[in-house]
């Protein structure tokens, strides 16, 4: 067990302290080359072009739609993308099948026709928050609003049939060169290139912080802040594709740490707050200073892959009521010190990475939620009201606004926001200047193939290349999507403007409807999205306590027991990653308290990682067939007995009620325990974790407004 010191968190302070980045820098940096960038941006350029010479060569229809699946077809590895690409196709014909059957069956009433929408809509919202692939729910939607759109207009229903199925044969060409191009050039080895990645950045942290603590000269720490700082603009989505590719091959972990999952999301923490701690870079490191950026040094050292991982004396939180960047960095690093170690014993390559089989498609209690429901009924409303607005209008050209609100529609005001925002610009670079722009000046010069290859090969690689970025993203796609619309649009060169014109005029008014919903008649804050996670994980931890106590000696039980437990980790892993991508949205609910949500955003998040450290030490109790009295002995069963209970009460009140009800974790201790030479050490720590969650919790109540 990982032992330290408890520790009590500091009380925040105004977020005015912590530098932020304007939106402009902030781009900027997105811009800039992470590992794998180029390489997986060559691959999508290379598989648009295979697509785009063969459905224009078949005269494929939907070539728009095909081209922009491209870009949400899984990259974490040639199987990962063939499993994406077949769930994708699968969500098609599904789509398409309702269509037809739909307009069979009722003989193709309007009525029907828009009941059906309503309902697609409905369901597709509840995929999206209520299952582990919630990409499924919003590319049914998409696809089904296309198809039955094409019966509101008065042609052969032969010629209408023809069209919906040839769109199966735009995607099987489209995904099938994504995943042809990802096994001839994909990355094989995910192990190791997530261990590499997880030494390059300990390393850079221990460079860092060394530097602070001898008071190197200010250019030699700048430099080593900046190599930091680039590094943690990729976040965690590089490591986390990793991740993905291990998990559902069930590949080897190799040298990997067990719950490498949540210590991915630890690590991403740690080196944005240390990046900013290091760009401070003052004229003159304080003594005091000096003295914790050597232990922080020393502990990153030790982190680094191949390293013994241990505890290091002295580390821990600056002094309450200080909530410094500093802090902040030992409070990051503090957690990832507290997550279990391997020993002799564990089971140790299924508590690395949990092989995707063993993942539930649907989240436990999601389909029954009141928020799920209220969520999918928004997104109904939405969509069902744009897409008999733009029929009532007659014009089709505004038809963007449905698919805008089922490609943007998240689960807080602040992430949708955000996606409005991102496609907005996304189509302002992409429709309104690209597509007019090679409108205008290119296509009435392209005679050729040739010229054809080569402006499709340099929009795939500016969408692709921003698409790569780990906060501004989706702006890649919507480059992609606004420029396929257009340009693709038939199987000759546009001559015409007013069909970007209409295209944007769609995405505005599903924008200013969504906003009215979303955030205005019916909002959703991202920190109270946020809460939520958190009282999940509590709730989880509350689940996980409890099963440790239901152990039984037996076989069979002990493994109906892993098997939950699996489960467990497998949704607390998923709520900590959330948890950190929430987070980044926060700063776009605008308004009076804007600060105030950022502040608890950052707590929230604080929490997320220290309960995470707490219930993977549990879990690896019950994987460790060495430690099976840990769990039968009465005095620790009475203890986490105990503790379930208070989780699930904390849970209940970070959601609803009024201030944290904690509890003194000294009471969970009785004198057998701790004078146990066996249990004394697991019973500290544990007590020391849920002591230390317990206080980031109560400092949440500050923050209700």
């Amino acid at each position: 067990m990982a032992a330290s010191a408890v520790v009590t968190p500091p009380s925040p302070v105004s977020s005015s302290a912590i530098p932020r980045q304007s939106w402009t820098e902030a781009l900027l940096q997105d811009l800039q080359p992470t590992p794998g960038r180029l390489a997986g941006t060559l691959r999508i350029v290379l598989a648009s072009i295979l697509a785009l010479l063969l459905m224009e060569a078949l005269q494929m229809p939907f070539i728009s739609i095909g081209m922009y699946f491209i870009f949400l077809i899984g990259r974490d590895s040639p199987a990962v993308s063939l499993r994406s690409a077949l769930f994708s196709l699968g969500i098609v014909s599904l789509a398409i099948a309702i269509e037809l059957g739909v307009v069979i069956l009722s003989d193709n009433d309007p009525v029907a026709r828009l009941l059906s929408v309503a309902v697609v809509t409905f369901i597709a919202g509840m995929i999206v928050v209520s299952t582990t692939q919630p990409a499924l729910g919003s590319s049914f939607g998409l696809i089904y609003c296309t198809v039955i759109s094409l019966w509101e207009v008065h042609a052969p229903a032969s010629r209408l049939v023809k069209t919906s199925l040839f769109l199966v044969g735009t995607f099987l060409i489209a995904l099938g060169c994504a995943v042809a191009v990802e096994y001839v050039f994909g990355d094989r080895k995910p192990a190791e290139k997530l261990q590499e990645q997880r030494h390059i950045r300990y390393v850079a942290l221990t460079k860092l912080f060394r530097l602070y603590a001898e008071n190197a000269p200010q250019a030699r720490r700048f430099e080593a802040a900046a190599a930091v700082s680039r590094i943690a603009i990729a976040g965690q989505a590089g490591m986390m594709t990793l991740y993905n590719a291990i998990v559902e091959q069930n590949l080897d972990t190799g040298g990997l740490p067990i719950a490498i999952r949540p210590r991915i999301a630890m690590l991403a923490q740690l080196m944005d707050v240390a990046a900013a701690f290091g760009l401070q870079n003052p004229a003159e490191v304080d003594p005091e200073t000096q003295a914790r950026c050597a232990l922080i040094a020393e502990a990153c050292n030790r982190l680094i892959p191949g390293a013994l991982e241990a505890p290091v004396e002295g580390l821990q939180l600056g002094p309450a009521g200080r909530y410094t960047l500093l802090d902040r960095v030992e409070g990051a690093l503090h957690s990832i010190l507290t997550m279990p170690v391997a020993e002799r014993g564990t089971r140790r390559r299924e508590l690395v990475a949990l092989p995707r089989k063993h993942v539930p498609f649907f989240i436990p209690g999601a389909i029954r939620s009141r928020e799920s429901v209220a969520f999918a009924l928004k997104i109904s409303f939405c969509s069902t009201f744009l897409y008999v607005l733009y029929h009532a209008l007659a014009w089709p050209g505004i038809s963007t606004a449905v698919t805008t609100v089922l490609v943007t529609g998240l689960s807080s005001s602040g992430a949708i926001k955000q996606k409005l925002v991102f496609r907005v610009l996304g189509s302002v670079i992409g429709g309104l200047i690209l597509a007019i722009g090679a409108t205008a000046f290119l296509f009435p010069h392209m005679d050729t193939i040739s010229s054809l290859v080569a402006l499709e090969a340099v929009i795939a690689f500016i969408a692709a290349w921003i698409a790569g970025g780990p906060k501004f993203n989706y702006i890649g796609l919507q480059v992609a999507f606004s420029f396929y619309i257009v340009a693709y649009e038939g199987f000759s060169a546009p001559t015409e403007l007013a069909p970007a014109r209409d295209r944007f005029v769609g995405i505005l008014i599903a924008l200013a409807l969504m906003v009215l919903v979303f955030d205005q008649l019916w909002p959703v804050r991202t920190t109270t999205v946020m809460r939520r996670g958190l009282a999940s994980m509590l709730r989880i931890g509350g689940d996980l306590f409890t099963t440790l106590n239901a152990s039984e000696k037996t076989a069979d039980a002990r493994q109906t027991i892993l098997q939950h437990a699996d489960g467990l980790r497998d949704r607390l892993g998923a709520t900590v990653t959330a948890l950190r991508s929430a987070n980044t949205s926060v700063p776009y609910e605008f308004g009076a308290n804007r600060e105030d949500h950022i502040q608890t955003g950052d707590m929230i998040l604080r929490a997320a990682i220290t309960s995470a450290a707490l219930f993977w030490n549990q879990l690896t109790v019950l994987h460790n067939s060495h430690d099976t009295d840990f769990l039968l002995d009465p005095d620790l069963q009475e203890m986490r007995r105990r503790m379930a209970i208070q989780l699930n009460v904390m849970a209940d009140d970070v959601v609803v009620t009024g201030a944290v009800i904690t509890k003194n974790p000294d009471v969970l201790l009785t004198p057998a325990i701790l004078a146990n030479p066996r249990y004394a050490e697991y019973a500290r720590n544990t007590a020391a974790r849920f002591e230390e969650l317990q206080n980031f919790t109560a400092i949440l109540e500050q923050h209700r407004y």
